[in-house]
């Protein structure tokens, strides 16, 4: 029978090979072209900004490593299928007609050039296209900096594990991924060319063969005794349950373990180069064999026979030095240094008089904030947004302003272009990107009083003042307040990501951008990319799919294209090594409106160091509820906020300010594209008034310092005296009990940080802008720190720190008691019939006197349609043990430090038990402001509401309603006579309205 003669690769006709040809060029272009035109586009971006070096060195930096890994890699891999063919044998028998092996053997040498070069050349693509996403771990090997502090094992500057050690590992990843594919592809080779034969008993392997393979055998165990020895260094960054850090295991076993098996690895890689020249496979098996048993033995039993036996029975004690090296560490890379952090005792405990208390704390209540940021959205757009395509962001922010000479905080927010508020039939092309182009104003409210009509409809909302353009075109500035001399803004945070304006020079006839109903206006700034030309016209349809701005007549030589008009999205585009903070905030700088963006330079390779998520450590109940976005969840242990980025909202110019000389992370940064960071000289002094703490930076620290605070070993390893921050005590969850929420949900709803105006806790007569957290107890409510940070140029970045020595009530206990007391929860009881919902702002936590003060606002909303938004109704006071609720935040006040306040009892002991186990009786004073007949009316709806609860427990109908009729008439009389009384407070005070219930 004849035999079948083995197959090759069908040869293609000359019109299939053009047609492969075309299909292979369509294909690479479809694959590359998107991207080229992405990179045209960003370089005229990056050209606007003026920070186009910065594209650049990324882009060369990206380029050069992706030719030289793949370049290596390829290489390599190219060098060892070479050294396979040469290998091969001469004369290979073929086992049989259906000979597999001989098949493709046939295939591959008819095409030994195509294979050669095409499996290196796609190999070195694919590593290539890898490395280059590492670009930021090169260029910080390459302009590392010292930190002047040395780790307490091997005595490396802190340099070394943040910039160094890191490379030194991406390297030797790369080398072990070389050596693995090479190897096996040189096993591929020599198999299919004969070297390797699985014929016959046990196999043939050819001395060319074996020669290969034991030499790339060895270069991998080599590459494992080089990373033996940078898994000391590693073993500074181990997270253990407890800690980060080297343990007492790992420094007394795993430690000696790393050099013990450097060594074996050394002996063993020099057994395999032995055995492959002596002809020996003995000495490479024997090696493997030992190397295998001493990583089981000497690096995984012996540590966990210590760990277990003589570690874990005495942990406290094993593990002291290691938590010692932690704590320091940890402190020093969050900041949390004593010449950072005052901590100072603090008594929780009224121990002044009244008097003393508005004499010395003038500062704190003075200035107690009212309006919170996160809960006025819908009240700005329902007074201020102008226009339906004009908007605000769901948080408004907090800025001080000094105004007819005197510092005061003020709820901020520009006037933005919000597209998905216009019209359903005004959505076309033309009017989202040529006619609605830029907002109008700049918006704000002084932040602790509100208009002061003593009317429900129109009282208790912010004293609006606006710097805006006028229906005639002029820019027009409120008296003594803040002037703006630009209020137009074309960049902000309600662009979308897609969001892009076409503006400049149009011919006459086309569509104006519209300013006001009766002005036209064209842009006159410098931002933008010119877009009249036909390429950059050809290139923007194409990047945006829209042929409209190729043929639209209105886009001439002099216009330009607005596009990444949010400051974040700026910032974090010419500063891609920055961490951006979440919530970006305007301030008028020099009379324009100015983003201010805080910026963050971050690690996770500081040696002992504690690691957290930023995510995890940021997420609050405002970003739980989408009110304010949250950071991407990435490890770090190291974070300094060292740069100020401002973005002008007119022109969109982005300006980076180094605002800590010290840092060496941001120094190595500015070696790799220098000049894009201006000095600190360069900030002026009216923008330095403007800056703030940033909360992000501040909810990692508070994260941190609720643990770090402990000094002491055994106490840190036990969890005693942790603490944690509190659970937002205004949202529907916080109720739930803590055992039943799992941490996710704890971090989801942990109160968020507030920006206030008060006294310096180091000076209560001082004014000063700070941004404070109380933190209570691990896993109770009871206060155990107040924490502020200071935001005056003076004493920027001071934290402050009150730790209380006694259990005093924390913001869930203080809501509890607000909702529980009674002449609150009886007027909450009324609005509930009413159908009023009710918000509850923000509970701030103030120390005076000597205890703390909490205030809370409580705004109301009208169940009457879908445009009801919140009005302050009146504000919860507490302070002393007694709860003060008034229609002001004077009387508020006056009720708690004059004593006619309700009474509550006093904190719980440590056990959670009442110290007291008779709290005192007592009858909630008359309010003098009330008239007679409506305090009459208020007492028979009590009386009404007892009739109703005793006639159902009874089940006596008859009862029932005679109750519910009772209570009608005493609801309609409370709201007779409350329409007229009391007297419209003075200007500053908030104004009457009922008072709220809770929503559900």
């Amino acid at each position: 029978m004849a035999t079948r003669p083995p197959v090759g690769l069908p040869k293609l006709s000359r019109r299939s090979r053009i047609l492969l040809i075309v299909g292979v060029v369509l294909l690479f272009g479809l694959i590359t072209g998107s991207r080229l035109l992405d990179t045209y586009v960003n370089w005229l971006w990056f050209g606007e900004v003026k920070f186009r070096d910065v594209y650049s060195t990324v882009l060369l930096t990206r380029l050069s490593l992706f030719v030289a890994v793949g370049a290596v890699v390829g290489g390599i891999v190219a060098l060892n299928l070479f050294l396979a063919y040469r290998a091969r044998p001469v004369f290979v028998p073929v086992s049989g007609p259906d000979d597999p092996v001989a098949r493709y053997r046939t295939v591959v040498m008819g095409r030994v050039r195509f294979f050669a070069i095409g499996i290196p050349v796609f190999v070195g693509l694919i590593a290539g296209a890898s490395a280059q996403a590492d670009w930021q771990q090169v260029q910080l090997f390459l302009n590392s900096q010292p930190f002047g502090v040395t780790d307490p094992q091997f005595g490396h500057d802190i340099g070394f594990y943040a910039f160094q050690l890191p490379f030194y590992e991406w390297l030797l990843s790369w080398l072990f991924i070389t050596v693995a594919v090479s190897f096996i592809g040189a096993v591929i080779a020599h198999y299919l060319f004969g070297g390797i034969r699985l014929a016959g008993r046990g196999g043939q392997l050819s001395g060319p063969a074996r020669l290969h393979l034991a030499l790339v055998a060895g270069m991998f165990v080599l590459l494992k005794a080089a990373a033996y020895f940078f898994d000391r260094y590693a073993l500074l960054l181990h997270d253990t349950a407890k800690f980060v850090g080297a343990s007492y295991t790992d420094l007394n076993a795993v430690l000696p373990a790393k050099l013990i098996l450097m060594c074996i690895a050394v002996f063993c890689a020099v057994a395999f180069f032995a055995g492959a020249f002596m002809r020996n496979v003995q000495l490479p098996a024997i090696a493997t064999v030992l190397l295998v048993l001493s990583s089981v033995l000497v690096g995984a039993a012996w540590p966990a026979v210590l760990e277990q036996f003589s570690v874990k029975p005495n942990a406290i004690q094993k593990e002291a030095e290691s938590i010692t090296r932690n704590i320091a560490a940890t402190r020093q890379s969050f900041g949390l240094t004593e010449d950072k952090v005052e901590t100072k005792p603090y008594e929780g405990k009224q121990n002044v008089t009244n008097d003393q208390i508005k004499s010395n704390d003038a500062a704190t209540l003075g200035n107690i904030r009212l309006l919170d940021p996160a809960v006025l959205a819908r009240t700005f757009t329902q007074f201020q947004q102008l226009r339906p395509f004009y908007g605000f962001p769901n948080k408004l922010d907090v800025d001080r302003y000094t105004v007819d000479g005197k510092l005061r905080d003020y709820i901020v927010a520009v006037r933005e272009l919000k597209l998905d508020s216009l019209p359903q039939g005004q959505r076309d092309w033309i009017n989202q990107h040529l006619v609605y182009t830029h907002g109008n104003g700049f918006i704000y409210a002084e932040a602790n009083k509100v208009n002061a009509v003593a009317d429900e409809t129109n009282g208790g909302y912010p004293d609006f003042k606006a710097s805006e353009v006028k229906s005639n075109g002029e820019v027009g500035n409120v008296p003594n307040g803040i002037k703006v001399d630009q209020p137009r803004t074309y960049y902000g945070e309600l662009f979308g990501v897609t969001d892009y304006s076409i503006v400049g020079g149009r011919p006459q006839g086309a569509p104006a951008e519209y300013d006001t109903d009766a002005k036209a206006y064209t842009y006159t700034g410098s931002g933008g990319v010119p877009v009249g030309s036909l390429f950059n016209k050809l290139a923007f349809a194409a990047y945006y799919g829209e042929r409209n701005i190729l043929f639209n007549q209105s886009i001439v030589d002099e216009s330009k294209i607005l596009f990444k008009r949010t400051p974040r999205d700026r910032v974090q585009s010419v500063a891609p090594w920055l961490t951006v903070d979440s919530d970006p905030y305007p301030a008028v700088v020099n009379g324009r409106i100015t983003w201010i963006v805080d910026g963050y330079t971050t690690l996770d390779s500081y040696p002992y160091a504690q690691r957290t998520q930023l995510g995890d450590a940021t997420n609050d109940s405002l970003t739980a509820d989408g009110v304010v976005i949250s950071q991407v969840n990435k490890p770090v242990n190291y974070i300094r906020n060292s740069v100020k980025a401002t973005v002008d909202a007119y022109d969109g110019t982005v300006s980076l300010y180094q605002i800590d000389d010290k840092d060496p992370v941001l120094k190595a940064w500015m070696g790799v594209f220098p000049g894009t960071v201006k000095p600190g000289s360069e900030i002026s002094n009216e923008l330095r008034q403007h800056f703030r703490y940033p909360e992000d930076l501040f909810k990692v620290q508070r994260q941190m310092l609720s643990k770090y605070h402990v000094s002491s070993p055994s106490d840190f390893y036990s969890g005693v005296g942790y603490w944690e921050p509190p659970q937002d005590p205004t949202i529907d969850n916080a109720t739930t009990v803590d055992a039943q929420r799992d941490a996710a949900s704890k971090r989801r709803d942990r109160q968020p940080p507030f920006y206030v105006l008060a006294g310096d806790p180091n000076d209560p007569k001082k004014v000063s802008f700070q941004l404070q957290s109380p933190l209570v107890r691990e896993n109770r409510e009871f206060m155990a720190a107040y924490v502020s940070a200071a935001s005056d140029p003076d004493n920027y970045g001071k934290i402050s720190v009150l730790q209380l020595n006694q259990d005093a009530k924390g913001p869930q206990q203080i809501q509890t008691q607000f909702l529980t007391s009674d002449n609150v929860s009886r007027e909450l009881n009324l609005l509930t019939q009413q159908k009023t919902t009710v918000v509850y702002g923000n509970l701030l936590t103030l120390p005076v006197g000597g205890a703390l003060l909490y205030v809370e606002p409580v705004y109301i909303e009208r169940a009457s349609n879908n445009t009801s938004y919140p009005q302050l109704s009146k504000v919860l006071v507490w302070y002393g043990d007694r709860v003060g609720y008034a229609s002001t935040l004077n009387e508020a006040l006056d009720q708690v430090l004059s004593g006619a306040g309700s009474v509550v009892p006093p904190p719980s002991d440590n056990n959670g038990n009442g110290q007291n186990t008779t709290p005192p009786t007592t009858t909630p004073p008359t309010n003098s402001a009330l008239s007679p007949d409506l305090q009459k009316a208020i007492t028979d709806i009590d009386a009404a509401l007892a009739d109703i609860k005793r006639a159902q427990q009874n089940s006596n109908f008859t009862e029932l309603g005679q109750a519910y009729a009772k209570l009608d008439d005493a609801t309609k009389r409370f709201k007779q006579y409350n329409t007229g009384a009391p007297a419209a407070p003075p200007t500053g005070q908030s104004s009457v309205v009922p008072s709220p219930t809770p929503s559900g």
